[in-house]
């Protein structure tokens, strides 16, 4: 599954944290609560994507973006699509299989 990319850095994730009024652990609280399975994302994780510097995450699943920006939803209508890029199509047009009876 493609993954996707934290826009500027994090800081629409931070700015939609800080409308929110939600620390870090209080979103990854949030996750759970807006999470089917009732899981959500770990406090590290949220803090990675959400982080600057040497520890800070660039990608991320689609089932964790969708979760935070779930759960930022509910508080400031910021959308998933404000908080991650989407990722691109593939440009590769290279033959990754090779035949099964190649002879020499």
């Amino acid at each position: 599954m493609p993954k996707l990319h934290r826009k500027d850095d994090g800081r629409p994730i931070r700015d939609a944290m800080a409308r929110a009024g939600l620390s870090i652990p209080q979103l990854a609280e949030a996750t759970r609560r807006v999470d089917p399975a009732g899981k959500g994302v770990a406090a590290a994780t949220v803090g990675r994507l959400a982080g600057q510097g040497k520890t800070a995450r660039e990608n991320c699943e689609l089932r964790t973006a969708w979760l935070v920006a779930e759960a930022l939803h509910e508080e400031t209508s910021a959308p998933l699509q404000d908080l991650f890029a989407m990722p691109t199509g593939s440009t590769s047009n290279i033959e990754r299989s090779s035949p099964d009876a190649e002879e020499e």
